[in-house]
């Protein structure tokens, strides 16, 4: 029987008990809105301590941390792009973002990680289009490797769930 490496949840990404959580980070790594604030309010001032020493992140990268007060032990920190109409190479550095946290996972040996919708708050990205990255991305890294062994999709209202669970099942 099939092991089932990717789930889908709704409800708050800072509460989850996994081993890491994506943050949907902005370049200075020193918090801001939506899941990045709210992040580094649930995991404390040691994580702004942690990322201040980690100058920054390219947009399409990631960085990884401790999760302090979080139950997650590890943050994977990726700087999502802001949307400009699709016209300034914003799917592939969506796709990098889930590549590069994936990869992270990989090297740390992380067996569980929960993504948020990456870049679809005020960066603005069409969430039907970072749906489709986010699961295309995670399914053809997941069939090439054995870490991490769970994916969870975390999203934050039933539109976005039902738009996750729809290119899930298929």
């Amino acid at each position: 029987m099939k092991k089932i490496r990717v789930e889908l949840i709704n409800g708050d990404i800072t509460a989850l008990e996994v081993e890491a959580i994506v943050n949907a980070a902005n370049p200075s790594l020193l918090g801001g809105g939506g899941v990045d604030g709210a992040i580094h309010n649930a995991a404390g001032p040691d994580l702004l301590t942690e990322c201040e020493s980690l100058n920054g992140c390219e947009i399409g990268q990631s960085k990884i941390t401790k999760g302090y007060r979080l139950k997650a032990k590890h943050i994977v920190h990726t700087v999502g792009p802001i949307w400009h109409g699709g016209y300034s190479d914003e799917t592939q550095l969506l796709a990098s973002c889930y590549q590069t946290s994936l990869a992270l996972a990989k090297e740390n040996k992380i067996k569980t990680i929960a993504f948020p919708g990456i870049s679809t708050g005020v960066y603005g990205f069409p969430k039907e289009l970072a749906a489709l990255i986010a699961v295309n991305e995670t399914k053809r890294f997941l069939n090439k490797n054995n870490y991490p062994e769970k994916v969870i999709f975390v999203t934050f209202c039933d539109d976005n769930y039902e738009t996750y669970r729809k290119l899930l099942d298929q």
